[in-house]
């Protein structure tokens, strides 16, 4: 682990004079705190700072780095930290960046922002598409980069009031890497009492964000099964033991799982989404490959469907006189635990986005059967997670993420840095957690 070279310099200089000064901390009357959204977000919509974080997102747009390999992310990451004068710790989980916003001393809060793209071709035509022939933001995270930086910002000119410090977590491979895990098990969590995280949203207007405390997202797995039987002449199928066969009466009966098994108020998944078998019309193959994702919103119903997926496919196999292995990748990607959102910081997400856009545009969203590993982080600590609104109407609809067609509306970004900044700063002056009350904690 290595700090920036401005943080470097500063012990050097701290440790020649025998103290390391703290920052101060102004006492705030009530009105200036209640002021504090509507004043980041009046800065974040300033021409200078909105244009800085478009310029910022379309960098990375145009260079896309998949999971683990953000490389270069990180490195515009850190310069325009330094730039900042905002110290850091590099690497977490490869590529991961921490930085540190305020007295080094608790309490601790983290906003994070994901960085890395996905292995799609970009199908958008316009000056800063994709420069990386089948890598693609095709999910925003270019976004949140230039998004959190612009909340670094906010928060660096406003650090001298910050009653305690705001850790900015750069994160890696969120697309099913579990980077935020990795981030966990190399520390970057140290000392942090509460973290935020958000995701845009095309089905959201611009100026609204929706949430709802407790489950928000489902937690998550893939498989992979290997369908083995015996390969032959598609004209003398008696002389063969066929797994296509096999495999479709497995993919029926996995269907099952969620019709059958289910409680219909438990929402699961279950999706065969991969099939690879044959490559001639008149050849049956010795072996088929299906695999695909599970998905529910409990720990119970998803070790549940777990479990039972791989009975069903090796006990479907056998049935078919073929054989079969099962595989969940859980060293490639880990299972994604579910999204749960405290209802502490429910109620101070409500008061902050309430103050700054007025509790008509917040929205309760409904759960939502997609994956998140800030999942990772709200296991370990309490974390808020959010959807800030993109959508506006004049100019026609969205494609969803994941999709070639999919793009950013940079209006949003304002919003976006202001409410990391306002989530982050009153819950330091506000909320003044007892952990950091009741026991010390590290400086950094």
């Amino acid at each position: 682990m290595v700090f920036s070279k401005w943080l470097v310099s500063l012990i050097f200089i701290f440790h020649l004079f025998g103290t390391i000064p703290t920052l101060s901390s102004s006492s705030l009357t009530a009105k200036e705190l209640a002021d504090i959204p509507a004043n980041f977000l009046s800065h974040a919509k300033s021409p200078e700072l909105t244009n800085w974080m478009v310029d910022i997102r379309r960098k990375i747009h145009e260079n896309p780095e998949l999971g683990y390999e953000e490389f270069e992310t990180s490195q515009l990451i850190r310069n325009e930290l330094d730039k900042m004068g905002i110290p850091y710790k590099y690497p977490f989980a490869v590529t991961g960046v921490v930085g540190y916003i305020g007295t080094g001393r608790p309490p601790f809060v983290g906003i994070r922002a994901d960085m890395d793209a996905l292995p799609m071709q970009e199908s958008v035509e316009w000056k800063h598409k994709s420069k990386v022939p089948g890598k693609m933001h095709a999910c925003g995270h270019d976004a949140h980069v230039a998004m959190l930086l612009g909340a670094a910002k906010l928060l660096q000119e406003y650090r001298d009031n910050l009653q305690g410090t705001v850790v900015l977590l750069f994160q890696p491979a969120e697309e099913g890497g579990g980077g935020a895990k990795k981030m966990v098990e190399d520390g970057a969590l140290e000392n942090i009492d509460a973290v935020f995280g958000l995701h845009i949203s095309g089905d959201i207007p611009v100026g609204s964000m929706a949430t709802r405390p407790g489950p928000l997202m489902a937690g998550s797995g893939f498989f992979e099964a290997v369908i083995s039987g015996k390969g032959g002449h598609a004209a003398i199928p008696h002389n063969t033991i066929d797994p296509i066969l096999a495999s479709t009466n497995v993919i029926l009966s996995l269907q099952h799982l969620v019709s059958r098994e289910a409680d219909p108020l438990d929402s699961q998944v279950v999706t065969v989404a991969k099939f690879q078998g044959g490559s001639a019309f008149n050849v049956i193959p010795d072996a088929v490959t299906i695999g695909g994702t599970f998905r529910a919103f409990s720990k119970e119903s998803f070790m549940h469907l777990k479990k039972r997926i791989e009975e069903i496919i090796k006990g479907q196999a056998t049935v078919q006189r073929c054989s079969a292995t099962v595989n969940f990748l859980e060293d490639k990607k880990p299972f994604y635990p579910v999204t749960v959102n405290s209802e502490d910081l429910h109620e101070h997400f409500q008061k902050i986005a309430g103050d700054m856009i007025g509790a008509d545009n917040l929205i309760v969203s409904q759960p939502r059967m997609g994956a998140e590993d800030f999942s990772f982080f709200s296991e370990i600590i309490p974390g808020y997670y959010f959807f800030l609104g993109m959508k506006n109407e004049t100019r026609g609809p969205l494609a969803s993420s994941h999709n070639p067609y999919f793009t950013v509306n940079e209006e949003a970004f304002p919003y976006g840095a202001a409410i990391h900044a306002s989530l982050a700063t009153r819950y330091l002056l506000h909320l003044q957690p007892k952990s950091a009350e009741g026991k010390v904690k590290d400086e950094l």
